[in-house]
Order: C-alpha cells, then structure tokens, then sequence
C-alpha cells in the first residue's frame, strides 16, 4: 500500500510539472506570434512587381541613357572610338619569279621542254596605322615590304593606292604612304614608358575581317613584359619586344597596339602559337614605338636604314665545353674568336678570348643577340661592351666606322 501511495504521488508531481512546462512555453510562443504580427502591421510587404519604367518623359529616359552611357564608357572604349578611323586594312599582291621544276633537269627537259622561270602572283594582307594627318602609313616589312601593288583600306570604306617610302627588312618596319590630306591619326607614344600589367589594345584585320564592314577588331590585355629578346627569324632581328596577351592573330600583322590613354606604344608584329595551332595562345609581341620612331625617321630622309660600318670582329657562342674550359659560371656571353686588324674591335682594345657580356642595355646571350644589338646601330655610333677577360671585368668602347 505504501509503495502504490509512492508511485501515485509521483506521477501526480510528473503531470504538474509537465503542465507548468507546456504552459510557459505555449505562452512565450505566443509573443512571438504577438511581434511578429505587430512588425507586419508597421511595415507591409509590397506584392507588386518593382516596374523598370523609372521615367515618366522622354527626356528623363534620355537622361537615364546617358548614366547608362557614361558608366559603360571608359578608357578602353574611349581609346577605341578615337584610334578606330586610323587603323586600316592593307592588302598587298606580289609577283614572285618561279622557275619550272622540270626545265631544271635536262632528263625531264627533253619530255616537257624549257619553260624557265614564270610568275605568280602572291596576295597577302596585313593592318596599319595612320601616324600622320598627310597619310604616312606604319606596318611591318613582312606585310608590305616587298609588294608590288598595296591597297589601303579605310573605316570610311574609302580604298587607296599607297606607296612604299622605304622598308627596312632587319626591324621588320614598313613606311606606306597615301595621298589624302586632314586624315585621322594615332598619337605617338614612348615605349621606355611602359608599365608591365598596364592595359594593351590591339587593333587590326585577322583573318581579312576588316573587309567585311571596314571596320578594326579590338582585342584588349595586358603589357606581359618588356625588353624580350627573340633573335632572328627570315632575316629580321627582333629585340626588345613587347609582350602582351591581348589576342594577336595572323593578319593583324602591322597593326597597333596602344595604351589606356589611346598612345601608340607598339606595332604587333609577332606570336608565339601551340603546337598544331596558327591562333592566338596569349602570347604576342610588338616592336617598341620608340624603336619604329627611328626607323621611319632614316625612311622617310634615305628610304633605307644605313648599316654599312664594320666592326672588325667574330664570335661564338659559348656553350658548355667553352663554359668549362673557361671556367665560367654560366653559358651567357659570346666569346670572341678573330680579331681584324685596324678594325673598330681592334682600335677599342678587345682581344681574342675576351667575352662580351653586354652592349649598351642589352645583355649579350649568345651570338645572334650580339648580331641583332649591333644592328640596333649606325655608323659612327660609339658602342660600350662590357668584357670579362680572365677573372677581370673589363669596359671598352667602340666606335663603329663605315665600310
């Protein structure tokens, strides 16, 4: 009996408990509800879809058009809109002599007879840019420089004959001219001035586009690097190049590349392709503007860039027999092998066995860097190269004379 008296009282005290419980919470719940409501009441929700018609006139939608406007527009457009009317579509024709294969053989001679040498006619095409409003014209030596005939495309749709000043096949820089005055032109600006990571647009005519509605394609990146050294390729030297990734793709060739503030900083002139692959892989080079500045100057007076001087010496490339014969940390370098006599080498004091490690800025890698920096040179130019002679480091100075 006592232990039923226990087992009662204690679920009497359970239940109560239970009930104190349930009713705390179910009170606490309902404040929720109670705010919630109120914050309801205070601050309708508005059900309606927002509209998109922020005006009520034409002339607050025109107001509207130009924020829009305004904040879609910046350096890059801007540079665009302004530097569009120069670039222009080249196309160029050359007639190539060719001689018949079988005329060359008396065994096939006598079955087809002696045809000779005959003509074709090889069509290419390539971008440029009008640097001056009387309609000197920029583009590379392999676009136009050996061309008989060159047809210059305008964004007006206008076609013109051009010219060939001068071309200069070692820099790869072609001078065109077109006979038209008050012609839309692109500022020059100053290669030494580059920013690495600064914007890069390009313009040109890949693939032809530029004849399909006459006007440049954009493509916009960065300056990757500058001072790129990429030696010779079908006799042109190409130093102290301009790498961007801004897409660069056969046919824009010639075309320019400027910076933010719509400056001319490069001509595009090269890429680096995939294997398998003639596109763009982000990899692109222009020849510096201060560099094209130069050349077009000798063009313009002489209609050929001067390299006829000496310098009176040879060289080789050291590799690692020479490294280790030498002893000599690293493979960089030319070491010379001849000395001409009398020469410019020999009057500057440079020896058999010296090792040029620079020229001027440029640091001497091999012997066709050496190749492409003294032709960076003219005659009577003096030229500082830094030596190693055993274990001393030496400078000398020479001055290149004229053949």
């Amino acid at each position: 009996m006592s232990q039923f008296k226990i087992a009662f009282i204690s679920s009497l005290i359970t239940v109560l408990c239970v009930s104190i419980a349930f009713a705390y919470f179910y009170s606490r719940t309902d404040e929720v509800s109670i705010s919630t409501k109120n914050i309801s009441d205070t601050t309708p929700v508005n059900t309606q879809p927002v509209s998109t018609n922020t005006t009520n006139n034409e002339e607050d939608r025109e107001k509207v058009t130009e924020r829009i406007y305004e904040s879609r527009s910046n350096s890059i457009t801007k540079t665009v809109k302004n530097v569009s009317p120069a670039v222009v579509g080249i196309n160029v024709k050359e007639i190539r002599q060719y001689r018949d294969p079988w005329s060359s053989n008396p065994f096939w001679r006598q079955f087809f007879g002696d045809r000779g040498v005959y003509n074709r006619e090889i069509n290419g095409l390539g971008s440029g840019v009008i640097i001056s409003s009387d309609g000197y014209i920029i583009t590379n030596d392999h676009v136009a420089g050996r061309a008989d005939e060159v047809i210059i495309t305008m964004t007006n749709g206008k076609h013109y004959d051009a010219k060939i000043i001068g071309t200069d096949m070692v820099s790869d820089v072609c001078l065109l001219k077109i006979e038209d005055e008050n012609l839309p032109y692109v500022k020059l600006g100053d290669s030494d001035k580059i920013l690495i990571g600064e914007w890069a647009i390009a313009l040109g005519n890949p693939f032809g586009l530029f004849d399909i509605n006459d006007k440049p394609t954009v493509t916009v990146g960065v300056v990757s690097s500058v001072g790129m050294n990429l030696g010779e390729n079908s006799g042109r030297y190409y130093l102290d190049m301009i790498q961007t990734d801004a897409a660069i793709n056969s046919g824009n060739s010639g075309g320019p590349l400027l910076n933010g503030l719509g400056e001319l900083i490069g001509m595009n002139t090269l890429i680096y392709t995939a294997q398998g692959s003639s596109g763009s892989v982000g990899v692109g080079f222009a020849i510096p503007i201060n560099k094209v500045k130069r050349v077009i100057e000798e063009l313009k007076t002489n209609g050929k860039v001067d390299r006829a001087f000496v310098t009176g010496l040879r060289g080789q490339t050291i590799d690692e027999g020479i490294a280790k014969y030498y002893q000599l940390p690293t493979t960089n370098g030319v070491i010379i092998t001849y000395i001409q006599k009398e020469s410019p080498s020999a009057e500057a004091g440079l020896e058999e066995g010296d090792i040029i490690l620079n020229v001027d800025k440029y640091r001497i890698t091999n012997f066709e860097t050496l190749v492409a920096v003294i032709n960076e040179f003219r005659p009577g130019d003096k030229v500082n190269l830094k030596i190693q002679r055993g274990d001393s480091i030496i400078n000398k100075t020479m001055k290149l004379e004229k053949k």
